[in-house]
């Protein structure tokens, strides 16, 4: 079973938060330390138009929230997510894996109603 941390966004219910995993904290703080990020930034998570299936995860670090963004926080982590990425992404799931079918990290998205083969878009 893996261990999940759900994170509050102010005027939704707790199905539509979006949940992190002990292992995707993890790795985000071990890429901050390999980095050299300092640990006052926040990792960005986003959605953009493209990819096979219409839609894109984005994953970044930024040094602060930028005005309309939800801000979360995870085990000491900030986690920032713009209104209109938002709206996508309630209720999803950020994992992180590293078997042998692949490393990186994991959106299990409800919302998503088709994905394309890689796994890195996602339609609506």
């Amino acid at each position: 079973m893996v261990e999940t941390i759900s994170t509050g966004i102010i005027g939704t219910d707790a199905a539509d938060d979006i949940k992190v995993t002990l292992k995707a904290v993890s790795e985000i703080q071990k890429i901050k330390a390999q980095n050299n990020i300092p640990t006052t930034y926040g990792l960005r998570v986003g959605v953009k138009g493209g990819g096979c299936s219409g839609l894109s995860y984005t994953l970044g670090f930024d040094a602060e929230s930028r005005e309309n963004d939800a801000i979360l926080e995870v085990q000491g982590q900030q986690v920032f997510v713009d209104k209109k990425s938002l709206f996508y992404l309630m209720g999803v799931e950020l994992d992180f894996t590293d078997g042998l079918n692949g490393r990186g990290f994991i959106f299990n998205n409800p919302n998503s109603t088709k994905t394309c083969g890689c796994g890195s878009s996602f339609g609506v």
